[in-house]
């Protein structure tokens, strides 16, 4: 739950490390990791008034998490501002041989970068992330922060990332699929829980008890979700499309960076936050 409480409605922390930023909201912790596949580290760090941060894919190591969405997973860490999770993230980075996706490179002094010197930076404002049923409470706020870079002399100009309509949609592909890929170990045999079997029962019905057992209806849906669009005939429609079109997304962003675009000003979520009840 989220420990804010500004009048007598239950606020949720935002998911899936919401456990983790609440935490450190409520100063219950000096900090926390959390593990971000679309916005997990973000959305509740947002939701909680605090930093987190979604390092570059690669940059820490992902052993001993369990993997949902593999090409999409990283771990980061949940702060109460910006310089614990520089100091945080120095830690966090470096090369782990554990970890076929962990890169070897030097890990930079993040937290001597924070300097607060902006003058001269270009900020970037994506036209695409206004989206329908903003509040208005956020886009006030996107523009107080705005204004104050432009205040601190950044050059803040409009750009396009055009590819963004198709991020959602894209995500909904691969992450199931990844997902079912991932989660199909745990079959009652080698990990996770096995459901109590009735006489006569065979291993199908080990797999169909202990999966209906063990995994929630959310989990349930993203795992069929994701077998549909790997399985024979749909994988290359749905599946290396959707990889394709993420392709295109990074591109947006490669593009509008290698035009001098130092930095993108987006509010994390579209929502301040969400009421539980």
């Amino acid at each position: 739950m989220n420990p804010w409480k500004v009048d007598d409605r239950e606020l949720a922390p935002g998911g899936s490390s919401g456990g983790s930023a609440a935490a450190v909201a409520a100063e219950t912790c000096l900090a926390a990791t959390g593990t971000d596949t679309g916005g997990s580290i973000r959305q509740p760090a947002a939701f909680t008034g605090i930093t987190g941060i979604k390092p570059t894919y690669g940059r820490c190591s992902r052993w001993g998490i369990v993997a949902f969405a593999s090409s999409l997973d990283q771990a980061g860490p949940i702060t109460k501002d910006v310089r614990d999770s520089a100091i945080m993230l120095e830690a966090m980075c470096g090369f782990d041989p554990k970890d076929s996706t962990s890169m070897n490179m030097s890990v930079p002094n993040f937290e001597a970068a924070l300097t607060g010197d902006v003058r001269g930076k270009t900020i970037g404002i994506p036209k695409e992330y206004r989206v329908d049923g903003m509040p208005d409470t956020l886009e006030h706020l996107w523009s107080e922060g705005t204004a104050m870079l432009r205040d601190a002399g950044a050059i803040v100009k409009d750009i396009s990332l055009p590819h963004t309509k198709y991020a959602l949609p894209a995500y909904y592909v691969i992450a199931p699929a990844e997902a079912s890929s991932n989660l199909a170990r745990y079959d009652g045999v080698r990990f996770g829980h096995r459901a109590k079997l009735a006489a006569g029962d065979g291993i199908t019905e080990m797999y169909e008890k202990t999966r209906a057992e063990g995994f929630g209806a959310e989990v349930q849906r993203r795992v069929m979700v994701g077998t549909y669009v790997l399985s024979a005939g749909f994988y290359d429609a749905y599946y290396n499309r959707a990889r394709r079109v993420r392709a295109l997304i990074k591109k947006d962003f490669d593009d509008v960076f290698s035009a001098g675009v130092d930095a993108i000003l987006t509010p994390a979520t579209p929502y301040s936050c969400l009421w539980l009840g």
